[in-house]
């Protein structure tokens, strides 16, 4: 068969059939959170860490965060605490996903991070590295707990260590994030 045969295989491997429509998927912001934004959540945080929780979930709305169900659960300066459902973050053996516990981690970690950092900065992840100790299923744990609590916190980098959890409070993950510190920008 060559390439001009209607029935080879497209590059897709499909038989040339057209691709499919994208499903729906939500908007995403078109614009991250505001420095202000930040800067309140950090004062939330050092006075009301369950009150800040609400405010860094809410933050986070049409993040990757929203779509794996993370919830936060605790935010102070010191420990940032995040919960994420084990249904609908599995892989196709039906485990949690490696990559939703990196996700989870890297987010609990930003935040802190961000949190950390001091007004008028955010912190953006350039290194994330992920043991993963423990696999689940839906049936084993409804959820896995993220614990992030800061390792180093310097002028132009924050490293953060997250160790997620199950409902019975086995270790699943040990991550390690690393984040550069840069100017906020004006939303």
């Amino acid at each position: 068969m060559t390439d001009d045969d209607p029935g080879a295989d497209g590059p897709t491997g499909d038989g040339g059939a057209p691709p499919q429509a994208a499903p729906d998927v939500p908007p995403v912001p078109e614009a991250p959170p505001t420095p202000d934004a930040w800067d309140a959540l950090r004062a939330l945080a050092a006075e009301d860490p369950a009150a800040a929780a609400r405010a860094a979930t809410a933050v986070c709305a049409g993040t990757l965060a929203e779509r794996t169900g993370t919830e936060f659960v605790s935010v102070a300066p010191d420990q940032v605490v995040a919960r994420m459902p084990v249904a609908g973050n599995t892989q196709p053996a039906g485990l949690l996903h490696g990559g939703a516990s990196a996700a989870l981690a890297e987010t609990v970690g930003s935040v802190g991070a961000t949190l950390a950092a001091g007004p008028g900065v955010v912190a953006v992840g350039v290194d994330l590295n992920a043991t993963h100790h423990r696999a689940l299923t839906p049936a084993r744990s409804a959820w896995v707990v993220a614990t992030g609590r800061p390792l180093h916190v310097g002028r132009r980098v924050v490293s953060y260590e997250v160790v997620v959890t199950d409902d019975q409070g086995r270790r699943v993950c040990t991550a390690r994030l690393t984040c550069q510190l840069l100017a906020a920008r004006g939303g």
